[in-house]
């Protein structure tokens, strides 16, 4: 029998209390949608300002969002950023099930 090669990652990951955890995977997540934003911006060459105007927020709603130093801004800013990023549609996984969001009839 071959013993399972762990990775760095989960062998960190399993190092960690129900709690560390926890914190970890919020830090991920916010982490994760200012990648997404960031990619996108730079995909487009779109600075913080002009997207800021086309989605109807503030640039420091924008730069918060692309730099993940703001926690606590609304989902209806977020989906404003991700539409004025040319997004129309969200999906989401709920127990194996795919749901899409359709944010196109948002307004500015």
């Amino acid at each position: 029998m071959t013993k399972k090669i762990i990775s760095t990652s989960e062998e960190f990951l399993s190092s960690l209390t129900p709690k560390e955890l926890k914190k970890f995977k919020d830090g991920y997540r916010d982490f994760a949608l200012s990648e997404l934003i960031l990619a996108m911006m730079e995909e487009d060459e779109i600075s913080v300002r002009a997207l800021a105007k086309i989605a109807g927020v503030s640039p420091t709603v924008v730069q918060a969002m692309r730099s993940g130093s703001k926690k606590d801004f609304s989902m209806r800013s977020f989906f404003k950023v991700l539409k004025g990023l040319g997004c129309k549609k969200l999906v989401i996984e709920r127990d194996g099930q795919s749901i899409p969001l359709d944010i196109s009839h948002l307004k500015r």
